[in-house]
């Protein structure tokens, strides 16, 4: 089993694909908490050199309040990650974290049917990238 769902996007640069990422999510129902740039830590934190990558936590707030009414220690896999990251060619790739697998080691049929649900968010948001 994956554990992610993916694109890679054409004529787009870095910056265009984190705004249109960030929009698809928008129309999909989650906001943007957290924006890690990795790129920018590691050459803070280390001082070494690294392709654009960003990590985008996502977060759907009505189904992050059922998972949470569900099973309290849910938390630990909130957000939900998509990254957009830059590779030697150029292209841009977003990644999105499968729910489903992510949550597979909880035993709790509601969560079960919750995460189904954010999935199809995800995938649509990745689906709907150009």
């Amino acid at each position: 089993m994956s554990y992610y769902f993916n694109k890679t996007l054409k004529g787009k640069s870095f910056e265009e694909a984190i705004e249109l990422v960030i929009n698809e999510l928008k129309n999909e129902g989650f906001g943007v908490l957290t924006e890690i740039d990795v790129k920018a830590t590691l050459k803070k934190k280390l001082d070494v050199d690294f392709k654009k990558y960003v990590i985008l936590g996502a977060c759907n707030p009505h189904f992050a309040h059922q998972a949470l009414l569900n099973e309290d220690k849910i938390g630990v896999f909130l957000p939900c990650n998509v990254i957009v990251e830059e590779h030697v060619n150029g292209e841009i790739e977003v990644s999105a974290v499968d729910p489903i697998a992510s949550m597979h080691a909880v035993s709790n049929n509601k969560l079960a049917e919750i995460s189904g649900e954010v999935q199809s968010k995800l995938k649509r948001v990745i689906d709907n990238l150009r």
